[in-house]
């Protein structure tokens, strides 16, 4: 790899100004007012941030990313020192195979290595000193309700679940689905489970019963944990009721789980109003407790899974972020002196377009960074984000990751270069990032492209869960030696990297292929637009048209005036061959609980497939599709 050319602006950036600002001509842009689409900005580090960033310079990301990729063994070798090892690994730091042409895909790190990742996490803390620090703070539904807990506190508490585990006959490489809300107990499964060995699955709490018996069914759990019931917002979702339905129907394919162990949340549902079946159901706070705070590691090797997660929708915010008013953030941010704040930009243009008030109440000084993750985030949203909540003065880390990656891949080091509003910037240690065209071949310089990954990293998902094939002709056999992130990607003059959303959201419009995520920032650009979706539908002219749901800005009506402004505003960024054929009023999208945009559910819509919609229950509000659907022809 060509690590010079690669990052030559990078290498550039010593001699660049240090003192990052408002972003020229900021203070004339507000949403509502005026258009937003001066993308070609940069924010500079300050001196004092860079100083303060453990990579503080270009120089320093060089020297640390170039023996990332030309000795990654011994590079990771030394990360993976800091943590504790019962046995180091063999010889071989990792052993890979990324081409189907080769055999089988296979993807080793510390291989022979034995560890636990629940000691790493909380003995060694203790041991170390810091058994009175506060390992978790817990923020109830309600404000004003809150709880912590100490690493010592929380370790007698994981352990107590571990050994009634045990005695339930759960054993290393059994699995265990988790359905708990946002509660402590939550992560105290989650490190119960893997302090013994076993597999744990977290569903979000809230999916339907058909999605959570598909879960269960894929791994055939031990016993199931869940709650009876939690508030979100005003609203309380009876979680043990939803549990029993998905077990009904796991019993109706011949498989059965002996536990469901339920965490009685009296803030939502006392017990006496819970639905039970004696023998099968058993009260946490009856059994939990009365088991030692002790228990015993079971050592397990670097290659054994610890957990199973699915990638869209399994894990995600908990839908109480503007309960009781778009504030509450802020509120925490102030309570907590939360130093990061990392969230969807969807969030981001939800509060967006609830006015800068919510935001402006509060102090948020103890705010350092800013985080953005789970699809491209558009610049005018990057711009408020960067401007209102931040105060111009905290960086973005505008991450590129998946679930299947494990860990960022192409991101801001903020305290190194200088950011772009909207770019991801470039890649994290150990990765290599590469744009090819549609026949595989690697694009230097100046390019768009699909985006893929050469050599494995630590983080990398090893397998589709009883489906090694599919996880073959998925990822790999696109692109046979390279990981196919399944996203398109642009690398400008500089060396950044734009993302541009998934290659299946790439609409070809009479021979011109425009991806959705470019007309959707186009479109949120616009004043009076809060947020957009583009999908394309079928035109017997042009092959595909652009058909796009738009979400206004709080308070602003309908108006074929506004939907001809809205089309005027595309062709003016992107090119006539890029407006959108229809306007669909959207009160709001379709999304996952983690704030992803479901697509297939509006291209069904918009091509009026109403009996195909399929399983709305996943989504964070499902009552947004009826309201689509009865706007359709508005």
């Amino acid at each position: 790899m060509k690590t010079e050319s690669f990052l030559r602006h990078v290498e550039s950036l010593a001699s660049f100004p240090s003192g990052a600002g408002k972003i020229s001509r900021l203070n004339a842009v507000i949403l509502g007012e005026a258009l937003s689409s001066e993308e070609n900005d940069i924010v500079l580090p300050s001196d004092d941030f860079s100083r303060q960033a453990l990579v503080p310079s270009p120089q320093k990301y060089l020297e640390m990313y170039k023996r990332s990729v030309e000795d990654p063994a011994g590079f990771w070798a030394d990360i993976a020192s800091e943590f504790y090892w019962k046995e180091k690994w063999g010889q071989r730091v990792c052993s890979e195979n990324l081409d189907v042409r080769k055999g089988n895909v296979k993807i080793e790190w510390f291989k022979g290595g034995i560890t636990n990742i629940c000691y790493n996490c909380l003995d060694r803390n203790i041991e170390a000193g810091l058994g009175d620090k506060v390992a978790i703070y817990w923020e109830a539904n309600d404000p004003g309700v809150d709880a912590t807990l100490t690493y010592s506190q929380l370790l007698q508490q994981v352990c107590q679940l571990a050994n009634y585990l045990k005695d339930i006959g759960v054993k290393k490489g059994d699995a265990v689905i988790i359905y708990l809300p946002m509660l402590m107990e939550l992560p105290i499964a989650m490190l119960a489970c893997a302090r013994i060995g076993a597999v744990h699955s977290v569903v979000f709490a809230g999916f339907s019963s058909e999605s959570l018996a598909q879960r269960i069914m894929d791994c055939k759990p031990k016993v199931v944990i869940t709650s009876n019931a939690v508030k979100r917002g005003p609203k309380a979702i009876h979680l043990k009721d939803i549990v029993d339905a998905a077990l009904d129907e796991c019993a109706k394919s011949g498989i059965s789980v002996d536990v469901c162990l339920t965490y009685e949340n009296q803030s939502a549902m006392t017990r006496e109003n819970t639905k039970w079946q004696d023998g099968r159901d058993i009260w946490w706070q009856d059994v939990v407790p009365k088991y030692p705070t002790k228990c015993e590691v079971e050592w397990v090797d670097a290659e054994d899974p610890l957990f199973l997660l699915y990638t869209s929708g399994s894990t995600g915010k908990p839908k109480a972020p503007t309960y009781p008013d778009s504030g509450r953030s802020w509120d925490i941010v102030d309570k907590y002196k939360v130093t990061i704040f990392y969230t969807a930009p969807t969030l981001v243009r939800s509060l967006m377009r609830d006015g800068n008030e919510y935001v402006t109440r509060y102090s948020r000084k103890s705010l350092r960074v800013l985080g953005s993750v789970g699809e491209p985030i558009n610049p005018s949203a990057w711009r408020w984000f960067f401007n209102v909540v931040g105060d111009s003065r905290c960086p973005i880390s505008d991450t590129w990751w998946q679930t299947e990656t494990g860990g960022f891949m192409i991101t801001p080091l903020p305290g190194a270069w200088p950011q772009k509003p909207g770019s991801a910037t470039f890649p994290f240690f150990g990765v290599q990032p590469v744009i090819v065209d549609e026949k595989g071949v690697e694009i230097e310089g100046e390019c768009s492209g699909y985006l893929c990954i050469k050599s494995s990293w630590p983080g990398a998902f090893r397998t589709l869960y009883g489906d090694h094939e599919r996880y073959e002709t998925t990822y790999f056999k696109p692109f046979p030696g390279y990981y196919f992130t399944g996203d398109g990607c642009s690398r400008d003059k500089d060396g950044y990297h734009w993302l541009t959303g998934r290659v299946d959201d790439v609409i070809n419009v009479s021979g011109h292929r425009i991806g959705t995520a470019e007309v959707e920032s186009a479109l949120v650009s616009h004043p009076q637009c809060a947020e957009a979706a583009v999908v394309g539908v079928e035109h017997e002219v042009k092959g595909q048209g652009i058909y796009a749901f738009v979400t206004l800005v709080e308070g602003v009506p309908y108006s074929e005036e506004l939907r001809k402004s809205l089309v005027l505003a595309v062709r003016k960024q992107i090119g006539a061959f890029a407006a959108p054929d229809k306007i669909h009023w959207a009160p709001g999208l379709p999304k996952t609980r983690s704030g992803k945009i479901m697509r297939r559910i509006l291209r069904k819509i918009a091509s009026r497939q109403l009996d195909e919609l399929g399983d709305t229950s996943t989504l964070a509000d499902p009552g947004v599709v009826d309201q689509l659907i009865a706007l359709a022809d508005c």
